[in-house]
């Protein structure tokens, strides 16, 4: 047995009084003085541990839970040194997860049994009776090496999501906006939930990212999810995570939306189209401040601000028993209500000057400026699209100018007054084209209602909303 001295301990940096989480550590092992020795050895150092006599009930934990180091024995059936049980444990669990790091135990002197599981995956073995010093050292090494792989596993995944993530320019002079301007900056600095609504295109993405800007929470992720577009079957895959073997095609662990927004801030974008699962699910980790991964019966607590938006009446959906009323309060502690872009006309040049200048550099072309009629064309249409669809028709009449500055005829925007043109001389995508911009402009904006109008699901709308520009 081994000696269990206070001075042979060494303590486990973060541990304890630091705030960092404990490590967790599963040992395995048929012998109960073996595993109660651990349990005082590991204990006294910082470390939390769950011990197991067999091989069969180390599946289990490791299939249910999650440790940060595992410590298994080679022999589980009294009078067999041959080892086979721990070696088909081990290949099990390098299967399961490749990136556990294991330690094997074993009381034999064997040399070609420990170099057989160190093949197999094994990070480490020890010979008992251990060394204290010895088994607190490579597990504080194993330890380490472990939270700086999940570190680096984390930090890729949030560079796939953020790279193209920067603090936006908000253009917003116009008398309508300067109610919206006064609350982002007094709520900017807070904590608080906000639900940002608006018609379809209005710019409630660039408001989430300037309130997520203006908070104490700046320099951690804005993770921003269209959860309108996440189907069904992977939502709580993808907004929470899963373990490896949690369904068929989890071949590895997975980190959630949540859990990469943590000390951050996440945006979820059209929440008026979660169904009644996910809105439960949502309404669980709002009340809660925890997440568990797909397959995971451990909780995670997270620390997030939720930034909402939606461009559907939620009131109207409380009402109608299509939307959680509680799932409302807790989003909407603050609301920021965004007029559109023909509410908001004088903003107009100024966004177009904007745009004008990205697309110019995009596509490196000499363009200076507008002509007084284009410039006149783009004050009196009426946006159903809004900035969005202002954004698109920048870029196309860029890319269509043959002069030093917009023309009128370079902003596509003739088809939005057909009268006078005769149907027989539009194609079919030019006919598509006025209908879905002429429902969007008469119940102003309002995906959901144009879209029952026009005979289309709210998928398929907005399939056309793209292929069109809007």
């Amino acid at each position: 047995m081994p000696k269990l001295s206070k001075a042979s301990a060494v303590e486990m940096p973060g541990a304890g009084a630091s705030g960092v989480a404990k490590a967790r550590i599963l040992a395995a092992d048929d012998q109960p003085h073996i595993l109660q020795a651990l349990e005082l050895l590991l204990r006294s150092n910082g470390y939390e541990i769950e011990a197991v006599k067999s091989p069969a009930l180390a599946r289990e934990a490791i299939f249910s839970g999650s440790y940060d180091v595992l410590l298994i024995d080679l022999n589980y059936t009294r009078d067999t040194t041959s080892g086979q049980e721990g070696l088909a444990l081990l290949s099990d669990i390098m299967a399961f997860d490749s990136t556990l790091p294991v330690i094997v135990m074993t009381a034999w002197g064997n040399v070609a049994l420990a170099v057989e599981a160190m093949r197999r995956g094994a990070r480490d073995f020890i010979q008992k009776p251990w060394e204290n010093d010895r088994l607190l050292a490579i597990l504080r090494t194993q330890i380490e090496l472990r939270r700086v792989q999940q570190q680096a596993e984390r930090l890729a995944a949030e560079n796939e999501l953020l790279r193209s993530a920067g603090r936006p320019e908000f253009i917003a002079t116009a008398p309508a906006m300067q109610h919206v301007l006064e609350i982002i900056r007094r709520i900017g600095p807070s904590d608080a939930n906000v639900l940002i609504t608006g018609e379809h295109g209005t710019g409630k993405e660039v408001v989430a990212k300037t309130l997520h800007a203006l908070s104490g929470r700046a320099s951690l992720p804005l993770i921003a999810v269209n959860t309108g577009a996440v189907p069904e079957g992977i939502f709580e895959s993808e907004m929470f995570g899963h373990i490896k073997g949690a369904f068929t095609d989890a071949r590895s662990d997975r980190i959630g939306r949540f859990e990469l927004a943590d000390k951050g801030t996440i945006f979820l974008d059209e929440i008026g189209n979660l169904l009644s699962r996910q809105q439960a699910k949502l309404l669980r980790v709002l009340e809660t401040g925890e997440i568990e991964r797909v397959g995971s019966s451990r909780s995670r607590r997270v620390d997030i601000r939720i930034i909402s938006a939606t461009n559907a009446d939620l009131g109207l959906a409380c009402s109608a028993g299509e939307f959680r009323e509680d799932l409302l309060f807790r989003l909407n502690t603050i609301e920021i209500h965004l007029p559109p872009l023909r509410e908001r006309q004088e903003d107009i040049p100024a966004l177009a000057l904007h745009f004008l200048s990205r697309f110019t550099a995009q596509y490196r072309r000499n363009i200076e400026g507008f002509h007084p009629a284009a410039l006149q064309l783009l004050r009196q249409y009426a946006w159903p699209g809004n900035v969005r669809e202002l954004e698109h028709t920048l870029e196309r009449a860029v890319l269509m100018c043959r002069s030093g500055e917009i023309q009128s005829g370079d902003l596509g925007l003739n088809l939005q007054k057909p009268a006078g043109q005769n149907l027989d001389e539009l194609s079919l995508e030019q006919v598509e084209s006025i209908l879905v911009r002429k429902a969007l402009q008469r119940f102003q904006g309002n995906v959901s209602q144009a879209a029952e109008a026009l005979g289309l699901s709210r998928g398929a709308l907005y399939r056309r909303m793209e292929k069109y520009g809007l």
